[in-house]
């Protein structure tokens, strides 16, 4: 599927970005890609907020700010979610 370029957005985005190190855009992208990947596997799962919070301990409006991406998540709260999920946090090699 083609991505459409938005002219407007894009000129958001890089105005952002100019405003950000290296660095600040890393930690943007690894944040985002992780909460994605949350969501995703608890959707995946038929899972609720709800019964992640069952499973996990992590309550439900925890689960929520961090699905809105409003807090940063800590390690802990991301290796209790994970588990639930069937998933591991891993570190590679770049």
């Amino acid at each position: 599927m083609d991505k459409k370029k938005h002219p407007v957005k894009d000129d958001a985005l890089a105005y952002i970005e100019s405003l950000m190190t290296p660095e600040e855009i890393a930690e943007s992208d690894l944040r985002v890609a992780l909460i994605s990947e949350l969501i995703r596997a608890r959707q995946e799962r038929g899972l609720t907020q709800k019964k992640l919070e069952e499973l996990s301990g992590v309550t439900q409006p925890v689960i929520a700010r961090l699905e809105r991406g409003t807090t940063s998540p800590n390690i802990a709260t991301v290796m209790k979610l994970l588990a639930p999920l069937g998933k591991k946090l891993a570190i590679v090699p770049m």
